[in-house]
């Protein structure tokens, strides 16, 4: 499981910060996937609808963002989000199972190609023996799901954006590892392969001009509000 540290949030300035960075997550999210044709959905804990609101911030979204569930007490992450009771009861709400059960099922639910999740302990006290700053942020999609864990310092309020700015990173590393996918898939389609003629330079190799890099390989993770 990848852990992530995140530096001490602070009020004013912080906060102004903490935004923008969400807001240029979000949009190159939204960009991204309106290239793709492609839609997501939220489910949130304890950034209690922060990442929705920094998603229809940005312009044109609405053909994107499906829509989303903000299920802060336990229950509601199996009734609404369709977290197996059984999962819930064993593992309790910050669990990397149960985090990446939300994310499938506001895929699921919403009908979306993504399924984007938040959960973890925002503080100022402990929650069931997990320390404040603890969060996953889980993300289920076409080309298979993570979840990152995320060991964050600062404050409630840093320790939420943060969270929205995690989940939008992971979110945008998955949306990449399937174009990377799709590049190969193409790449490797006999229609596309001449070896009876290599004396023909062929098409610049897709794949290398995907961009980016491939999104980090994770583990299961889960979290509580």
């Amino acid at each position: 499981m990848q852990r992530e540290a995140s530096g001490s949030g602070r009020a004013g300035d912080g906060a102004v910060a903490d935004e923008a960075v969400a807001g240029s997550a979000a949009a190159a999210v939204v960009h991204r996937l309106a290239q793709r044709r492609e839609t997501f959905a939220t489910v949130e804990s304890l950034t209690g609808g922060s990442l929705a609101a920094s998603i229809v911030d940005i312009a044109g979204v609405s053909g994107i963002y499906r829509g989303g569930l903000v299920v802060y007490a336990t229950e509601l992450k199996g009734t609404l989000a369709g977290v197996p009771t059984d999962l819930l009861s064993e593992r309790g709400p910050v669990d990397p199972e149960v985090a990446a059960a939300l994310a499938e099922g506001g895929r699921q639910r919403c009908g979306a190609d993504w399924g984007v999740a938040t959960t973890g302990v925002a503080g100022p006290e402990p929650q069931d023996g997990k320390p404040v700053g603890l969060v996953y942020v889980a993300v289920a999609g076409p080309n298979g799901g993570e979840v990152r864990q995320l060991d964050l310092d600062g404050g409630r309020d840093h320790v939420r954006a943060a969270a929205v700015v995690e989940a939008l990173r992971l979110l945008a590393e998955r949306i990449h590892g399937a174009d990377v996918q799709d590049a190969d898939a193409q790449n490797s389609d006999p229609a596309t392969d001449h070896p009876e003629a290599p004396e023909v330079d062929g098409p610049e190799d897709p794949a290398e001009t995907a961009g980016g890099t491939r999104g980090r390989a994770g583990t299961a993770g889960a979290g509580h509000r």
